[in-house]
């Protein structure tokens, strides 16, 4: 559906990130893949850890119809993903950093494999929640978002090693293009007439600007023209630590230009891009 706005095809990505990650990973000391990171109680090699599991759970998932860990009673989603990734990090600890690196770069080629494969306008395996509650995501959102998945844990690596990088605006511009699809979820709550408008507006070589219009009842993705009731300005580094809470919605607010409707513009200001 329009809802989420023109479709973004992130799949040639993919490999560069990926080998944008085992070149740092390689470069670590052992002390350093024990460095704290920014998740926390989570150091470097959970984090990789993490990002492992992302990959077999997506292989296992979307490759072979295998279900996976089943929900406890009355588990909801984030406590489920919340249990399921620390029981993961926890079992990792008996793999080396060698051996990690050798199975993310054996497994990511078949990942690939996996959203080559896919009709980006088919429904998704998995919906893309901080996007749309009510409403199936298409293919491409859903293999956008696990683009920023990996992406944004490389650079919490990056982050906590003090190694700065993957920066470069053909590997971040897409993370900060499907972060801003869940521009509609974040003013759900926020009835206005019918096409009212809101931009954003991303300052920076990786950046952009995007609109939300409120018709048929419900925010959409919509250009970014002309006068809009709500506008928020921020630079890039700001946009995605806020989208996954590496900094707190105060602090982004703090680095923000907001003007017009006090309501839409702290609602876009509490946008999230993980589910939390």
């Amino acid at each position: 559906m329009m809802i989420f706005g023109p479709t973004v095809d992130v799949r040639p990505l993919f490999p560069r990130e990926r080998q944008a990650m085992l070149d740092l990973l390689r470069a670590l000391s052992l002390a350093e893949w024990a460095t704290p990171t920014v998740c926390p109680g989570w150091d470097v090699h959970a984090v990789v850890g993490h990002v492992l599991n992302d990959y077999m759970r997506r292989l296992s998932g979307s490759r072979d119809g295998y279900s996976g860990a089943i929900f406890a009673d009355d588990e909801t989603l984030p406590a489920y993903l919340a249990r399921t990734n620390e029981e993961f990090v926890r079992a990792s600890r008996q793999l080396s950093p060698q051996l990690m690196i050798e199975l993310l770069d054996h497994l990511g080629p078949r990942l690939d494999a996996v959203w080559a494969a896919r009709d980006l306008q088919s429904a998704a395996d998995l919906n893309v929640s901080w996007a749309a509650a009510d409403i199936d995501s298409p293919a491409w959102l859903d293999i956008g978002r696990e683009y920023t998945e990996f992406w944004v844990h490389q650079q919490q690596v990056r982050d906590a090693v003090s190694m700065p990088g993957a920066t470069e605006p053909d590997l971040m511009a897409p993370v900060l293009d499907i972060f801003a699809r869940g521009l509609p979820h974040a003013l759900r709550m926020h009835d206005r007439p019918e096409n009212t408008t809101a931009h954003l507006e991303v300052l920076g070589p990786a950046g952009g600007r995007w609109g939300v219009v409120r018709q048929d009842g419900r925010w959409q993705m919509t250009e970014p023209l002309g006068e809009a009731t709500a506008h928020v300005s921020m630079d890039q580094d700001t946009f995605w630590r806020l989208a996954t809470r590496g900094i707190t919605e105060d602090e982004a607010r703090l680095r923000s230009t907001m003007t017009g409707d006090a309501d839409l513009t702290t609602a876009i200001t509490a946008l999230l891009a993980v589910i939390a």
